[in-house]
C-alpha cells in the first residue's frame, strides 16, 4: 500500500478537524433526532398580533427588545429571523448568545472542557436552529463560522458587524452585562434581546432586563415588544397555568 493510500485510509484525529470550541455541537446533541432534520421552511406565520409586531420590528429596527412569558415564541421568532436574513443575504453571519446561569438549581461540578461545560446551557439555541435548517445544514455553518453560539461572558471587546445578534433568556443578565452586549452592535447588524422578566434565575433585584426595558422604550430606533399569555403557542394549559402561578 502506498503513502498516500495508507494516510487516506487512517482516520483524523478530533484534534486535527475541531475548530474553536464556540463553534462546535455538543457531542452529545443529535440535529436530526426526533424528526428534527426536515426542510427548511423559509418563511414562518405569526399565530399572533403582537407576534407579527415583533416579526416586523425586527425587520426595520436594528434593536429589538423582545419581553414575554414562556411559550410566546420569543426566541424560535427571533432565531427565524437570523436565519432568513443570512438566507437572504442580508448579514454574512448569525450571533447567539445566551448566560450560563442554573435554573434554580446546583448542577455542580460539570466534566470536559470549556465547550461541554457550557453545551447544557446553549442546548435550547441549537435546538431551535435545528428547527429551522436540519441538522446537516446546521452543522456546515458552524463549521464554516457563518453561524457562532457563545456565552455572554464571551461578547465582551467585540465589535460585531454585518450580523444578526440574538441574546436569549436576557432576563439572566445584569443591568452592566445587558449594557457591554447593547454596545457590542456594530455597522450593518440587528440585534434582539429576549427575555422574561417573571423568570428570571438571579438574587432579586439583579436582573437588568426590565430597567432596560423601560430606558430604551423612549428611543424611536429602538422596538420594545411585549408578549403575553395570549401569544403561547405551547399546550393550552401553559397559558392557564401562568395566570394562577
Amino acid at each position: 500500500m502506498s503513502k498516500r493510500s495508507r494516510a487516506a485510509a487512517q482516520p483524523k484525529s478530533d484534534a486535527a478537524i475541531r475548530p474553536l470550541w464556540s463553534n462546535v455541537i455538543p457531542a452529545n446533541w443529535d440535529g436530526e433526532e426526533e424528526g428534527r432534520d426536515r426542510s427548511y421552511v423559509k418563511k414562518i406565520r405569526p399565530q399572533s398580533e403582537n407576534q407579527r409586531t415583533l416579526l416586523s420590528a425586527m425587520k426595520e429596527k436594528s434593536l429589538t427588545v423582545a419581553l414575554g412569558p414562556a411559550g410566546t415564541g420569543k426566541t424560535y421568532l427571533a432565531i427565524a429571523s437570523a436565519v432568513e436574513a443570512l438566507e437572504d443575504g442580508r448579514v454574512a453571519r448569525i450571533v447567539l448568545s445566551r448566560p450560563a446561569v442554573e435554573a434554580g438549581e446546583s448542577l455542580g461540578f460539570l466534566p470536559g472542557d470549556l465547550q461541554e461545560k457550557l453545551a447544557p446551557y446553549l442546548r435550547p439555541l441549537y435546538d431551535a436552529l435545528a428547527d429551522r435548517l436540519g441538522g446537516k445544514r446546521l452543522r456546515a455553518l458552524l463549521a464554516d463560522g457563518s453561524i457562532e453560539i457563545a456565552p455572554v461572558a464571551y461578547m465582551r471587546g467585540r465589535t460585531i458587524n454585518n450580523s444578526f445578534v440574538v441574546i436569549d433568556e436576557a432576563q439572566n443578565c445584569t443591568y452592566g452585562q445587558i449594557k457591554m452586549i447593547l454596545t457590542r452592535l456594530g455597522w450593518h447588524s440587528t440585534m434582539v434581546l429576549t427575555g422574561d422578566p417573571d423568570q428570571n434565575d438571579l438574587l432579586p433585584g439583579m436582573s437588568g432586563l426590565p430597567d432596560i426595558a423601560r430606558r430604551l422604550e423612549a428611543l424611536a430606533e429602538v422596538a420594545v415588544v411585549r408578549l403575553d399569555e395570549r401569544d403561547i403557542v405551547r399546550h393550552p394549559l401553559v397559558a392557564s397555568m401562568l395566570t394562577v402561578l
